[in-house]
């Protein structure tokens, strides 16, 4: 780490201010470029400015981050660290001869990249925006920043009152009709499924819809939907997440949330799990009236299912997205609850021959694939380096034990 050349540069102009502006997609309720910008901030010695959401993408969501967090709570939660304010001075604006320069960085950056490459900017600029600015930091860095990391992923990112409100509002009710409840992160919508290039069975009519929805994306790589289903790339169907999780142990009373936006194939889809789980129940189902001013912002509407998922008893996902992911790490710093991740790659497999097994040995199957993705404190697999799912720097007790998953 150079830091003595950073600290050599940043003395040089101690009398003067820098801003650094980011400007990121809008990935569920929490995205790594939040945490990830106070880092670079941190790196470069620069005021960082609250993070600009964007609004063109096909989430057409026009929420900014003072929509989904509690922005003045983030400012002073981490004042001690870094210095954040909600704009750039007005008068600061006015002396700028030039627009604001802007740039994108290599994703996965090191440190070094930012000393490098962007502080000579912003010493000569003075404000400097980041452009499309998610993975754009390595997950290996000294434990100092990684635990920066985790006060600004696990403390310093608070939902709004409102959004925190309703969430645990529907906590409430889940806990009053059963003391457990296993919630469902379900990314089943048609973007995802054409992004992921996967097929599930629903002929010319999918494969038309699911393509022109991919030309959205002009440098996705054709791909094969069966080399993509054997790779384990492909999210589980609702089907297959409810036959999981009976294979695993969870019965039919099992009252379980279902976490999702738009489900592709709408109620048809999710048939075949509301069969296996009758006590179903979605954010829509619970909140009645009260969500009808969150329905028009995806973001907002992500952030209630994250409150709901965090608090229950068993976390299941059918993807390996960043809000999965960051769930995940969330509720290992928090104490440990239980987080099933599918073995997608094997479970693809015991799927297809599902007609040709009896039940008792189908479950088996599940149950053996299963091992090591179940959520046990300390099932973490080797080399495995995301800083997401795996915050290991800032936790510092492993509880021990095997809890079962059903009771």
């Amino acid at each position: 780490m150079q830091w003595e050349k950073r600290e050599f540069q940043i003395c040089c102009a101690r009398e003067q201010f820098h801003w650094l502006l980011v400007d990121c997609y809008q990935w569920g309720a929490e995205s790594a470029a939040y945490r990830d910008a106070v880092v670079v901030a941190w790196i470069l010695n620069a005021t960082l400015v609250v993070p600009e959401l964007d609004h063109h993408s096909f989430w057409k969501d026009d929420s900014d981050f003072s929509d989904i967090f509690d922005v003045d709570w983030f400012i002073s939660y981490l004042s001690k660290d870094v210095t954040i304010v909600k704009r750039i001075p007005y008068e600061v604006m006015l002396s700028m001869d030039k627009l604001p320069w802007t740039m994108r960085a290599p994703r996965k950056s090191v440190p070094e990249f930012y000393i490098d490459e962007v502080l000579p900017i912003l010493m000569r600029r003075r404000v400097l925006q980041l452009t499309k600015f998610d993975y754009r930091l390595t997950s290996e860095l000294d434990e100092d920043l990684q635990k920066l990391r985790c006060r600004v992923n696990f403390h310093a990112l608070r939902f709004t009152n409102s959004i925190r409100t309703l969430g645990q509002k529907l906590v409430r009710k889940l806990r009053l009709m059963s003391p457990r409840y296993v919630a469902v992160h379900l990314r089943f919508e048609p973007d995802m499924l054409a992004f992921s290039g996967c097929y599930y069975g629903g002929g010319e009519k999918e494969r038309k819809e699911l393509s022109e929805i991919r030309k959205r994306w002009d440098t996705l790589p054709e791909l094969s939907a069966e080399d993509e289903r054997s790779r384990g790339k492909c999210p589980l169907t609702p089907h297959e997440v409810g036959l999981m999780l009976r294979a695993l142990g969870f019965g039919n009373d099992t009252n379980l949330y279902v976490a999702s936006g738009e489900i592709y194939g709408g109620e048809e889809t999710l048939r075949p799990l509301r069969e296996l789980f009758p006590n179903f129940y979605t954010k829509e189902m619970l909140a009645g009236d009260d969500l009808k001013l969150f329905l028009p912002f995806s973001s907002r509407l992500a952030a209630i299912d994250f409150i709901v998922c965090d608090e229950s008893d068993v976390f299941v996902t059918n993807n390996n997205g960043n809000m999965a992911k960051v769930l995940a790490g969330r509720r290992r710093y928090m104490g440990h609850k239980r987080t099933i991740r599918p073995n997608a790659k094997k479970l693809n497999v015991l799927f297809q021959r599902r007609k040709q097994m009896g039940w008792d040995t189908f479950s088996q199957k599940v149950q053996k694939v299963q091992r090591g993705l179940m959520g046990e404190p300390d099932d973490i697999r080797p080399k495995q380096d995301d800083f997401h799912e795996f915050p290991s720097a800032c936790i510092c007790l492993r509880k021990p034990g095997n809890v079962s998953v059903t009771t």
